[in-house]
């Protein structure tokens, strides 16, 4: 039995798109803008689908490159002790508890050599890269959580602080989270 994770990265700004709004007759509807320079969060998700689903994220104020990627895979995912830094010379014995394969597209943080390259470390402690087919996000499960947590749960479409954003974002991935362990916990009840 192993676990399967569908990874990737969104970026949340200050003002979310509006996918629609309303106004009364009449009156012209007024939909404020804040700037997003350095105001903007991204986040690095990881959702596990099947009887043990979840949703892992970290969010920062940075850009996601190959060297966070590769520190959260080993850190969130495989619970390496020490993170990246010990991945050459994991303890002895070391290996994830459940196997698991990642599937992610190819974002140049994702087929950077800083992480691809540390592909048979990976696979040494039960960690397993699969790569999506070019222009597919069709494929990846986790393209429905960032559209669900950025027009669904992100409690308003305006902040004007990143210390704002942020906190909206984790609001909208915790309810994410919650309603992915929801479904499974219904989903084993009724089966």
């Amino acid at each position: 039995m192993s676990d399967l994770y569908f990874l990737d990265e969104s970026g949340f700004a200050p003002t979310m798109p509006t996918g629609y709004t309303w106004s009364r007759a009449g009156q012209r509807a007024v939909v404020p803008r804040e700037d997003k320079k350095g105001r903007r969060v991204n986040v690095l998700g990881a959702l596990s689908v099947g009887q043990h689903a979840d949703l892992v994220w970290e969010r920062t104020g940075g850009k996601i490159d190959a060297a966070m990627l590769l520190e959260f895979v080993c850190t969130r995912l495989a619970r390496l002790p020490g993170g990246a830094a010990t991945l050459e010379r994991p303890p002895a014995g070391f290996a994830r508890v459940r196997p698991c394969t990642i599937i992610l597209d190819n974002a140049s943080a994702h087929v950077a050599r800083v992480f691809k390259g540390r592909r048979e470390e990976l696979a040494a402690i039960g960690v397993d890269l699969f790569y999506l087919p070019p222009r597919s996000p069709e494929l990846n499960e986790i393209e429905r959580v960032w559209r669900s947590a950025k027009y669904e749960n992100y409690p308003e479409r305006v902040h004007t602080t990143a210390e704002a954003v942020g906190t909206a974002v984790d609001q909208a991935m915790d309810r994410q989270r919650t309603r992915i362990k929801g479904s499974t916990a219904n989903f084993a009840e009724a089966a």
